[in-house]
């Protein structure tokens, strides 16, 4: 499987570019996808955005992956603590929205 993702920098300036409303829509599926595709799940299937990760079955290894995965995609640096702290993928794409806009 390849992904045809177009490069980092036309993503991130596409990105940057968007209101805040469309950007946290935008990031939410990059994330998602990223977390389905770690899951096992496809794309019907239902991931709970206020769920912890953990108790969906990711490990830290797989949630290193997507952390690494994500910076390199979205060009920024993702604190560990982010993921850790408050482990559900509405509290990241949040966190993701919000650095983005401020970069």
């Amino acid at each position: 499987m390849h992904d045809r993702m177009p490069p980092v920098d036309s993503t991130i300036q596409r990105l940057r570019d968007l209101p805040r409303s469309e950007l946290a829509e935008e990031i939410e599926s990059i994330v998602l996808e990223k977390f389905r595709a770690v899951l096992l799940m496809d794309d019907s299937e239902e991931l709970p955005l206020d769920i912890s990760y953990f108790d969906l079955g990711l490990t830290s290894l797989r949630l290193t992956e997507i952390r690494q995965s994500l910076e390199q995609l979205l060009d920024l640096s993702i604190n560990v603590n982010v993921l850790f702290n408050e482990p559900t993928v509405a509290h990241l794409v949040d966190h993701l929205t919000q650095e983005i806009q401020d970069a």
